[in-house]
């Protein structure tokens, strides 16, 4: 699930608020050197001692003790000598990948998801647990799996736990402030599992999870935008927001509640808040789902269980009915972009869900309709599907790893 790290710009330093980083934790200069270099051969690898000494400006003594404190940690190894530019051959090191860092937890609506990875977000296990509609039995299911995983971790290799979830969520305190499609409200996730568990525990809405996959894991036209907006397409829409290379949560983690904004009347199924003239209530998967059943003049208990990923199928295998159902719902997908691109003014967009494997088919429903929305002279942004195939779950993953890495304030 994770393609090698790219040759970045340094710019895509930027990322490591160094500012906030040391106020929030009175953290010195050494430990603001060590996540540079930790950065640095993330991003880099492999690289040797004296590339980063020069790239980062630090001195190479600095780096060297940096470098060997990281190597006793199993943070990185050695994978020997690069090219000579002119003497002994520098040797090279990369991350050390081998072995679990980081548990993620991906609850959804329909399942919940609960995976452990290495240092660069290699799944190694992973497990489905199945929903209940009380919270209390939700967190013993989740308390119970990953207290089973910290038990194995005998090295203290696992750093930490994150969770993704659909709903209104306050980072500070790690409670679920709301989640709508389970109507529950004030759920101290974190504080179950870490008191269980003794592991440091990120809770953060799914979009928002998402949203930071895409700088860990996304394509590095996303990862390495300064500026851009996730819409995750599910049962739901959420929407993530990157400014200046970090996730902006606002007010009690209250932004980016995109769905809720009216774009029209009477749409196809109800909002999670109830109402039909949300953007969620005409472009979300349940709303293609709507629209597919009356095109093909079904009813609900015709079509499989996992309905909106049939509606995608029958769409790539040339069904007009779904075709049609899908195009109609990238429309309306397009409108709330386009309100998104006109007020934020992004570099880019990316959209992720299982609605990206019919890309080729919504993509130019989409792309009209943004072009036609926008007032000539405004800048548009660049609209792309997302790489990634679980975005949810791959933000549950990077919930850990930025906070390994000090990317993000999470």
């Amino acid at each position: 699930m994770h393609s090698p790290p790219s040759h970045r710009n340094p710019d895509s330093m930027r990322r490591i608020d160094l500012t906030k980083a040391q106020a929030a934790r009175s953290s010195t200069i050494r430990d603001i050197n060590r996540q540079f270099v930790l950065n640095y051969i993330r991003d880099r690898e492999p690289i040797s001692r004296a590339e980063i000494a020069r790239v980062t400006a630090l001195q190479r003594s600095t780096v060297s003790t940096i470098v060997e404190e990281l190597k006793a940690e199993g943070l990185i190894e050695e994978i020997g000598a690069g090219a000579s530019t002119g003497g002994r051959r520098p040797t090279l090191i990369r991350l050390r990948a081998a072995g679990a860092t980081a548990v993620g937890v991906d609850i959804t609506p329909t399942a919940t998801t609960i995976v452990t990875s290495d240092l660069v977000g290699r799944v190694l296990a992973r497990e489905d647990v199945e929903n209940s509609p009380r919270p209390d039995e939700m967190a013993a299911r989740v308390v119970g799996r990953v207290r089973e995983i910290a038990a194995r971790d005998h090295l203290g290799a696992v750093a930490g736990v994150g969770v993704s979830l659909p709903g209104l969520v306050d980072t500070g305190t790690g409670r679920a402030v709301y989640i709508p499609f389970f109507r529950w409200r004030d759920w101290a996730i974190a504080e179950e599992i870490e008191s269980a568990t003794g592991l440091k525990v990120s809770v953060d809405n799914d979009a928002n999870a998402a949203a930071l996959a895409e700088l860990w894991f996304g394509r590095p036209e996303v990862s390495d935008s300064r500026d851009f907006i996730i819409v995750l397409v599910a049962e739901g829409i959420g929407t993530g927001i990157v400014f200046d290379g970090q996730v902006y949560r606002g007010e009690r983690g209250a932004a980016g509640e995109f769905g809720h904004m009216i774009v029209g009347q009477g749409g196809p199924v109800a909002c999670s808040c109830g109402n039909h003239d949300c953007w969620e209530a005409f472009a979300s998967e349940g709303a293609a789902v709507a629209r597919y059943l009356k095109n093909a003049g079904l009813s609900g208990a015709e079509l499989p269980r996992a309905c909106f990923g049939e509606v995608v199928e029958r769409a790539l295998g040339g069904e007009q009915a779904a075709i049609d159902a899908l195009t109609e719902t990238a429309h309306y997908l397009g409108i709330g972009i386009s309100n998104l691109i006109v007020g934020l003014s992004p570099e880019a967009v990316v959209v992720g869900g299982h609605i990206t494997r019919a890309w080729p088919i919504i993509a130019p429903s989409l792309e009209e309709t943004i072009q036609r929305s926008i007032r000539r002279g405004l800048p548009s942004a660049r609209i792309v599907a997302s790489t990634l195939s679980e975005p949810t779950l791959m933000g549950s993953i990077s919930l850990v790893l930025a906070r390994k890495f000090g990317l993000a304030e999470v």
